[in-house]
């Protein structure tokens, strides 16, 4: 019954023309609900596959903050280590500031934490930011190559100032990526080698990758910006300050980011989505014990600095759908519930996850047992999608 009814409710959805193809996963307790519908692309209208292989973006992240927390396990990192024991060029890092219209660089108060990064909270910004420092990211064009490796971009991103004093904001980041470069500085292996490792293999999650073999590569869903004016999927365009501008090859085996880069499908998604509720995978596999997972989802941002939000250059502005955002708080690498009132009473104090720009999202509820994926590829898609799944739980699972 569930599955159908969900269909029916993304089907409406597809009918819109706001998304191309849509598929999802709920676990509750130990029973499984999945369902797809649509197309991998609007030219041939080929019917979605069962094992389709999404770009998942920013989906990425908790996983690199996983990664992090296993080295954290094993004592080869603390979340208190200022980054520039891995990084010394961060010891030159400025904060630019605006002072009566003039822009002077001050020195850092304090040093970036390894927990900076995974709070957002390090100074960094994003290319697709509102703010002076994504802007520069932007026009020096931060991550748009398919080909530069991870070090050198991170390298690059150091030359700049950061936007505010570590730990006196929060800012939506790169820092994941700094993060993903001192993986691999510390563990001497390309942070697809130690995901695979500790992570991937471990969870039996086959089909997640940086590289697509060619003979994957047919099941990977096409990719569409959705233009809101017009009310329509079109091909992706390339716009300043927008994600859409950011480089996301399938076929370079040298090719890695900390913050988006990843491919996957529903099922390999699942599983690690079901391994954040106890540290294990499926058939007790160990990933990472309980007391390292319990720091996962709390709040660690003070209260002065909520609302988090992340303001967008480009895109769409859907002012129906307030800042999903609202009721959150931010762990180390999730979003997490800790305002119910501020989301329709709906959901669990401690629910966590995140989502992708490409529309992907995914929540792991421990309280309730509940863990769910959704997968889609449309940049500036309609939110309306990931507000209809979340309802649409916790209206049926309670």
């Amino acid at each position: 019954m569930f599955e159908k009814e969900l269909n029916s409710l993304f089907e409406t959805m597809i009918l819109k023309n706001y998304f191309q193809g849509i598929q999802w996963s709920i676990k509750k307790d130990n029973i499984s609900y999945a369902g797809k519908v649509g197309f991998m692309d609007l030219d041939n209208k080929d019917p979605i596959r069962e094992d389709s292989i999404y770009r998942i973006w920013s989906m990425t992240k908790p996983i690199v903050a996983i990664a992090t927390m296993i080295l954290v396990e094993r004592g080869q990192i603390d979340l208190e280590d200022p980054i520039e024991s891995y990084l010394p060029q961060a010891k030159k890092l400025k904060v630019l500031q605006n002072k009566n219209n003039n822009e002077v660089l001050l020195d850092l108060e304090r040093s970036i934490k390894i927990k900076d990064l995974l709070l957002h909270t390090a100074g960094f910004s994003y290319n697709f930011l509102n703010d002076p420092i994504g802007k520069e990211y932007e026009k020096n064009k931060i991550f748009h190559s398919e080909n530069s490796l991870l070090k050198n971009e991170v390298e690059k991103i150091l030359t700049f100032p950061l936007l505010f004093q570590p730990g006196k904001n929060w800012v939506y980041s790169v820092s994941i990526d700094v993060l993903a470069y001192i993986i691999e500085i510390i563990t001497n292996k390309s942070i697809f080698l130690f995901l695979e490792e500790n992570i991937f293999k471990p969870l039996g999650m086959n089909d997640t990758f940086y590289f697509v073999e060619e003979n994957k590569r047919h099941r990977i869903m096409s990719s569409y910006e959705y233009i809101q004016k017009s009310n329509e999927l079109k091909k992706i365009s390339y716009k300043s300050q927008t994600i859409n501008n950011y480089g996301y090859p399938h076929g370079n085996s040298q090719y890695a980011r900390g913050g988006h880069g990843l491919f996957s499908t529903i099922y390999d998604y699942m599983k690690f989505a079901n391994m954040l509720l106890s540290g294990e995978g499926k058939n007790q596999e160990k990933i990472l014990d309980t007391k390292y997972l319990k720091l996962v989802n709390q709040n660690y941002i003070k209260p002065d600095l909520f609302p988090l939000e992340i303001n967008s250059m480009g895109g769409n502005k859907f002012n129906d759908i307030p800042n999903d955002l609202l009721p959150y708080g931010w762990g180390l690498g999730f979003r997490v519930m800790i305002n119910k009132e501020k989301n329709n009473n709906l959901g669990s104090l401690g629910e966590f996850g995140w989502s992708g720009a490409a529309a992907t999202y995914f929540l792991v509820d421990p309280s309730k047992n509940i863990t769910a994926v959704l997968m889609t590829q449309v940049l500036q898609a309609n939110p309306i999608l990931k507000k209809l799944f979340y309802e649409f739980i916790y209206n049926n699972f309670k």
